[in-house]
């Protein structure tokens, strides 16, 4: 190994690689579970509004950072939504739901779709333009709670909804028909009294689960390292990766009971239908576009359980489905989401635009 080698590796174990940085952004309202950040430069917040353009509000997944949505700005393959939205003239805003321990025990589903995200888009509306309507997107469970609040409220003003690699048939999705099995009798009573004891799925356990679905990454890491000691790229991009899974939060105690039940064990999401204790969403009554992503690489959310949404969302005038062939991440961000996911999603949101003008025209 020569010294530019050790120099390399020095930089490795030093986290040393992948620049520590972000989009420019601007706190617009900061709230302990509802904090709304507006991304870009006031330039690029004239330009869009000047232009017109929908703003997207991002929601992340529970148990992930916001800022997953921003991973490493101007790093070679792209690694930031924000920054391929801001390209397209689009302002992007994301909701962080903050840090979750046992105080936030008690929050469960509802309080996100009914509470956190319509408080988030109307603080979006409020900031950007006050007859604006919005895009939400969202990654993985992040697309769960945008479809329950979209259901939960048509009143919301929701353009449309984007979801990538989102679950929405936990029955086409090892291992949970094995788990539905074994816990089913119960209703899952032994591990929602854990959970409840717990206050949630702590943190170390989240990350631990994450990296156990990428098990051949974690055990060749050491491999590719040393392979791409002259690849400064390659090394900064698992740099990425790493960062992300050491900054997963955990699961509020009464989210994860819920997931249990109401999305795992029941499966209430595959049916549209679902009821927390008596606030029912029916998410059949979506009318607006919709686009999903899905992959038969995710180890996460499989091709079916993410497809299932097409023939899901009957209300809806809209549906489409792309593929893309990725890991759960890979198709939010990456070389394979900028190949695939993000001119997809461009091309959704312009459709949508040309229809909106065309509409315009008509009316005048």
């Amino acid at each position: 190994m020569i010294p530019t080698d050790l120099r390399t590796l020095a930089r490795v174990l030093r986290d040393d690689i992948a620049p520590h940085s972000a989009t420019q952004s601007t706190m617009v309202v900061e709230r302990p579970h509802a904090s709304l950040r507006r991304y870009g430069t006031p330039e690029q917040l004239a330009a869009a509004r000047e232009a017109g353009a929908v703003p997207v509000l991002l929601v992340p997944p529970l148990a992930v950072d916001a800022r997953c949505y921003d991973l490493a700005p101007g790093v070679s393959p792209a690694n930031s939504v924000v920054e391929f939205l801001l390209s397209t003239g689009t302002v992007p805003y994301v909701v962080d739901f903050g840090p979750v321990g046992r105080a936030e025990r008690g929050l469960g589903f509802e309080d996100y779709f009914g509470s956190f995200i319509p408080r988030a888009i109307a603080d979006v509306v409020s900031d950007y333009d006050a007859a604006a309507t919005l895009d939400l997107m969202g990654w993985s469970l992040g697309g769960t709670l945008s479809f329950l609040t979209a259901g939960n409220d048509p009143s919301l003003p929701i353009r449309s909804v984007i979801a990538v690699t989102t679950p929405l048939n936990y029955q086409a999705i090892p291992p949970y028909p094995l788990v539905r099995k074994l816990l089913g009798p119960t209703g899952g009573r032994p591990a929602t009294c854990a959970m409840a004891a717990l206050g949630g799925i702590p943190a170390p356990l989240v990350r631990a689960a994450y990296r156990a679905s990428a098990w051949q990454r974690e055990l060749k890491k050491p491999k590719y390292i040393v392979e791409n000691l002259h690849d400064e790229d390659a090394l900064a991009r698992m740099q990425v990766i790493d960062r992300f899974q050491r900054s997963m939060p955990g699961y509020p105690g009464r989210v994860s009971q819920q997931m249990l039940t109401n999305l795992i064990l029941r499966d209430e999401i595959a049916g549209g239908v679902l009821d927390f204790d008596g606030l029912v969403v029916d998410l059949h009554s979506i009318a607006v576009p919709i686009a999903l992503f899905g992959s038969h690489w995710d180890a996460i959310c499989s091709f079916e359980g993410a497809r299932h949404g097409v023939d899901l969302f009957t209300g809806s005038p809209h549906v489409e489905f792309h593929t893309v062939e990725s890991s759960h991440l890979g198709a939010l961000t990456g070389p394979d989401a900028e190949s695939v996911t993000w001119p997809a999603i461009a091309g959704f949101r312009a459709e949508l635009d040309r229809a909106e003008h065309d509409r315009g025209e008509n009316y005048n």
